[in-house]
């Protein structure tokens, strides 16, 4: 039994040496719920022995990448703080090891990707995107610090003052605007997706083994160097927005589909 067969989040499709791990959670949005994270948190690691395997592609199933947080599951974090505290290691490790895996992984970025769902693209190889997929970090939009990821990633892709304004307003961009600004590789429409992501494999897969990963390896030390720097302090402070009242609000207001009324609290 493979180390993949036990994954409810997951689904694996193999075409030779290329296996694609697709994102496939309960709903039309592929939603982050607690089995998708702690999934998350061990699925690089699995990836990188899987010995039948030298690249990665990971997407996501239906018409969506992951389009952020499950709202149920906001609403226990909410209610009981301790259930938040509990999943800081995985979101630790959903960082470090993704940036761990020495084989080139690419995203398929087949539709819309928020929150966690757009960190974990960005910390891919390589992400080609449906042009039309909106991609973007809202944390601030429910109440949370981008402390999974995201304060790490943006700033690199795209240079301080411009993640910033994307990370403090939670606006969402086009695959083709985020194309434009560099914050992806390639956005293609959504019936070339799979030649382009097919195009960009064929084209790793024809040099040595580990001339690539070992390239992948180096070239990823400066990102984990910052990770150790960055990720402690910014899951502290993501708990710690966990605990506000706007926090609070802005999950009912989620759940109840209506404008939010924050206090400033």
């Amino acid at each position: 039994m493979s180390a993949l067969d036990r994954y409810q989040r997951f689904r694996f499709r193999r075409d030779g040496r290329i296996l694609t791990a697709a994102i496939a959670a309960p709903g039309p949005v592929n939603a982050v719920d607690a089995v998708l994270h702690a999934e998350l948190a061990t699925l690089f690691t699995d990836l990188q022995h899987d010995p039948a395997s030298d690249l990665i592609v990971l997407t996501g199933e239906g018409r969506t990448f992951s389009a952020g947080g499950d709202y149920a599951w906001f609403e226990q974090q909410v209610a009981d703080p301790r259930k938040f505290r509990a999943i800081a290691h995985e979101a630790r490790r959903i960082v470090t090891s993704l940036l761990d895996l020495e084989k080139p992984i690419l995203c398929r970025l087949n539709g819309a990707a928020a929150g966690l769902g757009a960190t974990v693209a960005l910390l891919c190889d390589v992400i080609i995107a449906d042009e039309r997929a909106p991609i973007g970090d809202p944390h601030v939009k429910v109440g949370l610090v981008a402390g999974d990821g995201g304060t790490l990633i943006w700033p690199l892709l795209l240079g301080p003052a411009r993640a910033k304004e994307y990370l403090l307003t939670g606006e969402m961009l086009t695959g083709a605007e985020a194309a434009r600004i560099g914050l992806v590789n390639h956005a293609v429409p959504a019936e070339a997706l799979d030649s382009k992501v097919a195009e960009i494999a064929a084209k790793i897969l024809a040099n040595p083994r580990w001339a690539v990963r070992w390239t992948k390896t180096v070239a990823n030390q400066p990102l984990k160097a910052l990770a150790a720097q960055m990720m402690d302090s910014a899951l502290a402070h993501e708990m710690l927005s966990n605990l506000a009242a706007d926090r609070a609000e802005a999950v009912r207001a989620l759940i109840e589909k209506r404008a939010p009324r924050f206090s400033g609290e």
